[in-house]
């Protein structure tokens, strides 16, 4: 098992940065890939990035692209997701997890509990 545990979330004003961690423990040798996704209310979860734990491979969704940045530190055992130029369209909870391909909900084994992130206009 794995457990995943973010933190950094908040209200931040439109045009600000936040970030995100999202701290690994459990069988973490056992980690491929983690991703992170949002779910606005009334909304599917949807994926936001993700990236591969040995080579530091990242992929974005397009909304997010040029203004997100995900970075890992391996001693760690943390995942970091750097949100600048936020915008309200970005206000929603964010989930890490983690997975051979978490670039769908459905390629995620593992979930952590979400941190809420609100970006006030």
């Amino acid at each position: 098992q794995v457990q995943l545990v973010e933190s950094g979330g908040g209200l931040v004003q439109a045009g600000g940065s936040l970030r995100l961690s999202c701290a690994a423990s459990g069988r973490t040798f056992s980690i491929y890939r983690m991703g992170w996704f949002r779910q606005a209310p009334g909304k599917e979860r949807e994926f936001v990035g993700a990236i591969t734990w040995g080579d530091s491979s990242t992929w974005y969704a397009d909304s997010v692209k040029g203004r997100f940045t995900i970075s890992r530190d391996i001693a760690k055992n943390t995942v970091y997701l750097q949100m600048n130029s936020l915008k309200p369209e970005d206000t929603a909870v964010y989930y890490c997890g983690a997975g051979f391909r978490p670039f769908q909900v459905t390629g995620v084994d593992y979930w952590g509990q979400g941190t809420q992130v609100t970006v006030a206009s």
